[in-house]
C-alpha cells in the first residue's frame, strides 16, 4: 500500500498537467492544428541558437570525465562565480560564489529551501492565485500553506490580510513575480509595504521569517517595466531562480538558489541548503547544463514572441466581451469566468477544442488560466473559437 501522504498528494494531482494530457489525447483525435492548448508553461520559443553552440563546444573540447563528473554538491566553483558576477552586474549586488547553489530547476531549488528552513507545523504563506506545486513541496516537509487573498481590482497581494495571517508558525512567505497565472508584477511599493510587515513581524514574533521569491519568469516583462530583483527589499530573502522559461529550457531543469551574506545566520543556511541538494537525492544540478548556462548569462529568449502573443489575446478577449488581467510579465492571461463555476466554462471550452486551467487550481477559483506560451497560429486561430464561446454565454454579439 502506498503512504497515505501519497494518496493526498494523488487527490490533489496538478490540474494543469491533467489538461496537458487531455490537450495531447484530443489532438490525437482531430489534429493538433485544431486544438488551442492554453494549459502548460511549455515555452512555444527555441532556446538561443548560443546555448545549443555552447553545449557542443563543451561536448567537443572538455575531457568527458570531467564534463559528466561529480563536483560539490552547490555546482561548479566557476559557474556559480559567473552566475554571481552576472547577477551583480545586473542588480548591483555583492555576491561570490558562496551565495549560489546551483539547483534542478526552480523545483528543486525550492524543495532545498524548504528542507533547510521548515519544521512539521510551520506555516509558508503565498499569495492567491498562485502555483499550486508549492503546496506540495511544503507539504513534503509537513508544513502547511496560508492563502492570502489578492486585491481582486489589481491582483497585487492583499498587505492587510497578510499581516494578519503571520502569526508564530510563520517561517516563509513566497513570493512569484512576474506572477503565474495573472501575468502581474509586484511592483516597488508593493514590495516596501510587504518588507516594513515583515521587519515589524520578525520582532514581534521573535524569529526571523524567509522571503523566498519565485523567479522563473524574471526576465518576461512588457511595457517598460524592468527586471527586479527582490533581495533588495528585506534582508532575510533567498530567491530561487530557474532557466526554464529565460532560456526555454523546461526539460533540462538547471537553476539556482541565491542565499544573501545579509540573510540571518546565512552560512548555516547555505550549508542546509547543500546538504539537502544531496540527501533530497539530487546531488547536484546537471554538469553539462550548469557549464552551458554559465556561457549564455546574457542570452534571452524571444521576448518580442510573447508580447505578440499577449497582445492578440488581450485585445482579441476583450473585444468578445472577456473580462481579462492585462499581463506585465510572465505569458499568461487571467480570465473572468463568465460562469460562476468557472469549471463549468473549462468544460464548455472544450466543444470548440480550448484547453483553459480552472483559477480553483490555483487558490483562486472563479478565473481560467491561458498560457500563451503557444504559436502565433493558434492564438490567431483560437480567437475564431474564443468568439463562439462568447456567443454562448452572450458576451458577445456583433
Amino acid at each position: 500500500m502506498i503512504s497515505q501522504k501519497i494518496q493526498k498528494a494523488l487527490q490533489g494531482s496538478s490540474a494543469i498537467r491533467a489538461m496537458f494530457v487531455e490537450g495531447n489525447e484530443l489532438a490525437a483525435r482531430v489534429g493538433r492544428e485544431n486544438v488551442y492548448d492554453f494549459s502548460l508553461g511549455n515555452p512555444a520559443t527555441p532556446a538561443p541558437a548560443a546555448l545549443n553552440e555552447a553545449i557542443k563546444q563543451l561536448v567537443d573540447e572538455t575531457d568527458p570525465l570531467v564534463l559528466h563528473g561529480y563536483m560539490d554538491n552547490a555546482g561548479y566553483p566557476d559557474v556559480r562565480q559567473a552566475v554571481a558576477e552576472n547577477l551583480n552586474k545586473r542588480f548591483g549586488t555583492a555576491f561570490t560564489s558562496h551565495n549560489i547553489v546551483m539547483t534542478v530547476g526552480a523545483a528543486g531549488g525550492l524543495n532545498i529551501i524548504f528542507k533547510t528552513i521548515l519544521d512539521s507545523g510551520d506555516e509558508v504563506i503565498v499569495f492567491a492565485p498562485y502555483f499550486g506545486e508549492y503546496k506540495s513541496y511544503a507539504a513534503n516537509f509537513d508544513a502547511e500553506v496560508v492563502e492570502v487573498a489578492p486585491d481582486f481590482e489589481t491582483f497585487q497581494p492583499d498587505l492587510m490580510a497578510f499581516e494578519k495571517a503571520i502569526n508564530e508558525k510563520t517561517k516563509a512567505v513566497i513570493v512569484n513575480t512576474p506572477n503565474n497565472p495573472t501575468g502581474v508584477i509586484y511592483h516597488e511599493e508593493t514590495m516596501k509595504k510587504m518588507a516594513e510587515i515583515l521587519e515589524k513581524k520578525e520582532k514581534e514574533i521573535g524569529h526571523e521569517i524567509y522571503l523566498i521569491s519565485d523567479e522563473p519568469y524574471r526576465e518576461l516583462v512588457y511595457d517598460g517595466n524592468q527586471e527586479d530583483f527582490l533581495t533588495k527589499y528585506y534582508r532575510n530573502t533567498i530567491v530561487g531562480y530557474s532557466f526554464s522559461k529565460s532560456l526555454s529550457l523546461p526539460g533540462e531543469r538547471i537553476g539556482y538558489v541565491v542565499v544573501p551574506d545579509e540573510v540571518e545566520n546565512a552560512d548555516q543556511v547555505i550549508d542546509g541548503i547543500v546538504v539537502s541538494n544531496r540527501t533530497l537525492g539530487f546531488v547536484n544540478a546537471p554538469s553539462l547544463l550548469q557549464k552551458a548556462v554559465a556561457k549564455c548569462l546574457d542570452e534571452k529568449t524571444n521576448l518580442a514572441f510573447y508580447d505578440e502573443n499577449r497582445k492578440m489575446l488581450y485585445e482579441g478577449l476583450q473585444k468578445l466581451g472577456f473580462h481579462c488581467i492585462k499581463p506585465e510579465g510572465a505569458f499568461y492571461m487571467w480570465v473572468k469566468s463568465p460562469d460562476a463555476d468557472e469549471e463549468k466554462f473549462v468544460a464548455a471550452g472544450k466543444k470548440y477544442n480550448i484547453i483553459m486551467v480552472k483559477g480553483s487550481a490555483f487558490g483562486c477559483a472563479g478565473y481560467v488560466r491561458l498560457a500563451y506560451c503557444v504559436s502565433h497560429e493558434t492564438v490567431k486561430n483560437a480567437l475564431t473559437a474564443f468568439e463562439k464561446l462568447a456567443e454562448d454565454y452572450g458576451l458577445y454579439t456583433e
